[in-house]
């Protein structure tokens, strides 16, 4: 790529297309609720967020999957000795590549779907894309909290007037959760600037904090990563987010927002921390446990299709928990994996939720029943999902479960034991859900009318369905790249 800065074009190109959508609707004057003039800005936020896309393959096919430390490397002096750095490795390029795929996806679910202000709809979209990307470019601390802060505008706006009825203290609640934990990250920022001279991520990582310092830096930085992933008991804001957001907005949630977390743990925690990462790890598998074990027992009895799923990430992203603190390879190898697996599966299912609910308007699992005599297609792709969210075997749901725990049990046997009731525990509340929405009789009189999945449902589903598949059975398409960022985080925690 020469000297091209690839990774600023691929962070920037959607704001471009928010900028330019809010340049053309001011010098036209459309009104805000003009269909036609929204569903034009709709189309052209998908240009911008496709051509995104497409750029993050340029960017992928620029990157040297053996080399080590960040590649594509950008730094222009800012202020202070805080530099405007990007640079990506494996891991990162993997979660923006998840980004770029989940959000023109996201765009086309939301014709017909959103019906009013789809001008402002699609600019809080493409802005929220550009925070996501940047976040997992940043080299510098700072870059990297401004990214990550900033994205919670155009989220909170999204939930906040899209949502549902209760959108109003959903979205709060998503905003103060989020904000006060990363309030204690801003003030280990400030102060690791102070000490070590420098908000440069690579001098932080080998700069040496004192033990004792490295506790209260880790737990600040615990307090913004817990409550982003989320982790139990800092995990209700997810349910009732969820609940309330438009469909591309639970898509986007737990596809690439939860992931910062997880991020997060293994740019900052692991490197910078290492003497206090391994102090917290018994809390870590802890915590994660109780979540596997807790939040699957409560998606059982949920009576709304969305909040079940919800609990369902909640559940799952404790995988991603335990194979970071694993401190093996495979295990941090499967965290990865399972990052990547959960965007698109969990993605997906928010997606099939979405569908029926377009057509019925309730999302309650009594309403339905006997989906497969009148939407057999649909009925299928959501058993595939179904099994990949279980972790069948042949689906990229296996293969982070099964790495995540088996890193766990060669750290804790204790803890590799109690997610593997999580697992059991997945099959029951996904199959009770299938069960009750797909099998038996249509009692509801409103579904004999129902449609099967329409083209622009399968386009969002069938790129999904094609990774979830793909990666269950070459996984190494992920493990290849990503394989010289996890060894890098290992030898930084154990000294190597």
């Amino acid at each position: 790529m020469g000297n091209f800065p690839i990774l600023s074009a691929v962070i920037f190109l959607p704001l471009a297309g928010a900028v330019l959508i809010m340049l053309v609707r001011a010098m036209t004057g459309s009104q805000e609720n003009d269909v036609a003039t929204g569903n034009k800005a709709l189309t052209a936020g998908l240009i911008f967020s496709v051509a995104t896309f497409l750029a993050s393959l340029v960017m992928l096919a620029s990157f040297d999957m053996d080399a080590e430390g960040y590649q594509l490397v950008e730094e222009v002096s800012w202020f202070a000795n805080v530099q405007y750095k990007l640079g990506i490795d494996g891991m990162s390029l993997m979660l923006i590549l998840l980004t770029t795929l989940l959000t023109p996806l996201s765009l086309i679910a939301s014709f017909g779907s959103v019906k009013e202000r789809l001008t402002e709809y699609t600019i809080a979209f493409l802005v929220l894309e550009t925070f996501m990307i940047g976040v997992f470019c940043a080299l510098d601390l700072v870059v990297f909290y401004v990214f990550f802060e900033a994205g919670l505008i155009p989220m909170f706006i999204i939930i906040g007037v899209w949502g549902g009825a209760d959108r109003i203290y959903a979205s709060y609640k998503f905003f103060l959760y989020t904000l006060l934990g990363s309030l204690f990250m801003l003030a280990a920022v400030v102060f690791m600037y102070l000490q070590a001279g420098t908000s440069d991520i690579t001098q932080l990582e080998t700069f040496a904090f004192a033990p004792e310092v490295q506790t209260w830096l880790w737990l600040a930085f615990f307090a913004s990563f817990a409550v982003k992933l989320p982790m139990w008991p800092v995990h209700t804001w997810l349910p009732d987010a969820h609940v309330q957001a438009p469909t591309a907005g639970s898509v986007i949630l737990p596809g690439v927002l939860l992931q910062m977390g997880g991020y997060g743990f293994l740019r900052f925690s692991l490197p910078m921390f290492p003497d206090a990462s391994q102090f917290f790890q018994p809390m870590m598998f802890a915590l994660s446990v109780i979540a596997i074990v807790y939040a699957s027992l409560v998606a059982w009895r949920q009576t709304d299709m969305k909040k079940l799923i919800a609990y369902s990430s909640v559940a799952h992203m404790g995988f991603v928990t335990l194979g970071i603190f694993s401190f093996t390879e495979v295990g941090v190898q499967g965290a990865i994996f399972q990052m990547i697996s959960h965007g698109l599966i969990s993605g997906a299912l928010f997606l099939i939720v979405g569908v029926v609910y377009d057509r019925m308007h309730t999302r309650e699992i009594a309403a339905y029943g006997g989906l497969v005599h009148k939407m057999p297609v649909y009925a299928a792709i959501f058993m595939l999902f179904s099994m990949a969210n279980v972790g069948l075997p042949g689906t990229s749901g296996f293969v982070g479960e099964i790495l995540t725990m088996t890193g766990a049990f060669q750290a804790s046997t204790w803890a590799a034991a109690g997610a593997a009731l999580g697992v059991i525990f997945s099959a029951v509340y996904m199959l009770t859900l299938y069960r009750r929405t797909v099998f038996g009789q249509v009692t509801n009189p409103a579904l004999e009318g129902i449609k099967d999945v329409s083209v622009k449902e399968l386009i969002t589903l069938v790129p999904l369905l094609i990774g979830t598949l793909l990666l269950g059975v070459v996984p190494n398409l992920v493990f290849d790249v990503t394989r010289e960022s996890s060894l890098r985080a290992l030898q930084m925690i154990t000294g190597g």
